[in-house]
C-alpha cells in the first residue's frame, strides 16, 4: 500500500538532515503508526508522502503509483489530515465538504449518505450550516477528518489526527481505523499518544533524529525482554 525506499530530506543548503535515509513499508489491511519525538521527522516524512515536500532523495510509492513521477494518480490513492488546519474559514462546514467532494469527484448520492453518516458519528449536523471561522479547533478537526473520509481511500495518511478531539470522536476515529482496514485498506498515522499507538497499531516505526531507531509489531519491538512491557518503556529507552 505505501512504500517508502532510502527516503532523505535536509534542509539549511544541507547542513540539517530532517530524515535521513529511511525505509518502512505499510501493507494492506494495516495500521501503521509512526511515532517520534518533537523534531524526529514525522511530519517532514509525512508531507513528502503526500507530495507537499520535494525529497532530496528516495522513492515513494502510494498502492504501487510513485508519488514523483505520477503526481496526480497517486494523490487519488489516499486522503490526508495534516496536523494543523488550512482551511477556507469563509466557507460553511457544509460548502467545505461540497467542494472536497466534487475534487474528489464523488457522486452526489454518495456523498450525501457519507457525510450524513459522519456528521452524526462526529456530532456535526448542526455545526455544518455555520461558518468554518466560528468552529472550534475539535470541530475543525472533525470537519477536516469528514472531508477525508469522503474520498473512500485505499490509504488514509493522518497527522496528530487525536489532538483536539472529545473522547467520543477520539473512539470512533479509532473505530474507523480498524474498520477501514478489515475491509483491506491501510491506515498511516503520526500520534505522540503512546497507548493509543500500542492498542491500535499492527506494526509502528519510530524515527529519531531523522533516522528509523526501530520498527515492527509490538512483540517484535519487545524482543522478549520482559522489563519492556510497554511501548512508552521501548519508546523512552530507544529515544533517550
Amino acid at each position: 500500500m505505501l512504500k517508502v525506499e532510502r527516503l532523505s530530506k535536509s534542509y539549511g543548503s544541507g547542513k540539517i538532515k530532517a530524515v535521513d535515509n529511511i525505509d518502512f513499508h505499510v501493507k494492506p489491511g494495516e495500521i501503521f503508526g509512526f511515532l517520534g519525538p518533537n523534531g524526529a521527522g514525522k511530519t517532514t516524512t509525512i508531507k513528502m508522502i503526500v507530495g507537499l515536500l520535494k525529497p532530496d532523495s528516495g522513492t515513494i510509492l502510494i498502492n504501487g503509483v510513485d508519488n514523483q513521477n505520477e503526481v496526480i494518480k497517486a494523490k487519488r490513492q489516499f486522503s490526508y489530515v495534516p496536523d494543523d488546519h488550512e482551511l477556507f474559514e469563509k466557507l460553511k462546514g457544509i460548502e467545505y465538504l461540497n467542494f472536497l467532494a466534487d475534487v474528489y469527484g464523488v457522486d452526489q448520492d454518495t456523498r450525501s449518505g457519507d457525510m450524513i453518516r459522519y456528521l452524526k458519528m462526529f456530532e456535526m449536523e448542526k455545526a455544518v450550516n455555520d461558518p468554518i471561522a466560528s468552529y472550534s479547533h475539535g470541530m475543525k478537526q472533525k470537519i477536516v477528518l469528514i472531508g477525508a473520509l469522503l474520498n473512500d481511500p485505499p490509504i488514509f495518511i493522518l497527522d496528530e489526527p487525536m489532538v483536539g478531539l472529545d473522547p467520543k470522536s477520539s473512539f470512533n476515529l479509532k473505530e474507523l481505523m480498524k474498520e477501514r482496514c478489515s475491509q483491506g485498506k491501510s491506515v498511516f498515522f503520526s500520534t505522540h499518544v503512546l497507548e493509543v499507538a500500542e492498542k491500535l497499531c499492527d506494526r509502528v516505526a519510530i524515527i529519531n533524529k531523522g533516522k528509523i531507531i526501530a520498527q515492527g509489531s509490538m512483540e517484535e519491538l519487545k524482543g522478549g525482554a520482559a522489563d519492556k512491557e510497554s511501548l512508552e518503556n521501548i519508546f523512552l529507552e530507544l529515544t533517550e
